[in-house]
């Protein structure tokens, strides 16, 4: 129990250093146009019609808050570090159907079928216990309700991304990246050791759990026009690295 309180600070450390830049590291902040359209297709199709009441887990500094809120829906953007929520804060400030939370995405305390819907970028890799974070949103959302995750395999490169990661690799090496996450890289390495999903967070191994937790209905939800979009507005280190890891976007359902 003492060494998951311990991973669990040492995560909220981490990201709180990084609230600063967090936006200028590659991933992170989701550029207005081809890109901002590209992330928000998949809320569009399948979030339902606004307005409905969203759970956004991890909101970080709120890119993807922008988002949601923007397509019409009342939305609660939740993360456990104070210095993201500030960051957040003061990106929307005075913007209406919006409210933050400062709460643990794996254990959110909110009422039992309170939202419409729960979302997730890049959270689920980070969980200190999927199991229980998994039935915590099942509880919280109504019947019907929807769950959308953005996430990837960040352990490994792909196959097809083995020569984009050898070749961001040696650029790193020439001219590193102050603002990419290897600027804390062994920081970074040490908590993802730690984590469950650490050796890699894939389709295969998140499928069952989510349906043990009670989901159903789940569905693939292509990325890859993320990844184009992306490529339309970034120079070649960043288009590089959307062709390393395998990302993927998945749907699922609470009965009812």
């Amino acid at each position: 129990m003492r060494a998951n309180h311990d991973l669990v600070e040492d995560i909220r450390d981490y990201w709180s250093r990084r609230s600063a830049t967090f936006d200028l590291a590659f991933g992170h902040r989701i550029a207005p146009g081809p890109e901002a359209h590209a992330w928000a297709q998949p809320m569009r199709d399948h979030l339902g019609p606004a307005p409905a009441r969203v759970l956004e887990l991890a909101c970080g500094t709120g890119e993807v808050t922008r988002l949601v809120h923007d397509l019409g829906h009342d939305v609660t953007a939740l993360d456990f570090s104070e210095a993201m929520l500030a960051v957040a804060r003061a990106k929307h400030a005075g913007r209406p159907r919006l409210r933050f939370l400062h709460a643990d995405a794996g254990r959110t305390m909110e009422p039992d079928a309170s939202y419409d819907a729960v979302l997730c970028r890049h959270l689920v890799w980070t969980l200190v216990d999927p199991a229980a974070a998994f039935a915590d949103w099942f509880r919280i959302l109504r019947p019907g309700g929807r769950l959308l995750i953005y996430d990837g395999n960040w352990a490994r490169p792909a196959g097809s991304g083995r020569l984009a990661a050898w070749i961001l690799a040696q650029w790193e090496r020439l001219s590193p990246d102050p603002h990419y996450d290897a600027a804390m890289g062994e920081r970074h390495g040490d908590i993802m050791r730690r984590l469950p999903f650490g050796d890699g967070l894939t389709l295969e191994r998140l499928e069952p759990m989510l349906a043990a937790a009670g989901f159903q209905g789940l569905q693939h939800i292509p990325h890859d026009p993320i990844a184009r979009a992306q490529r339309r507005t970034n120079g070649w280190r960043n288009r590089l690295r959307t062709r390393v890891y395998d990302r993927f976007i998945l749907l699922a359902r609470k009965p009812g």
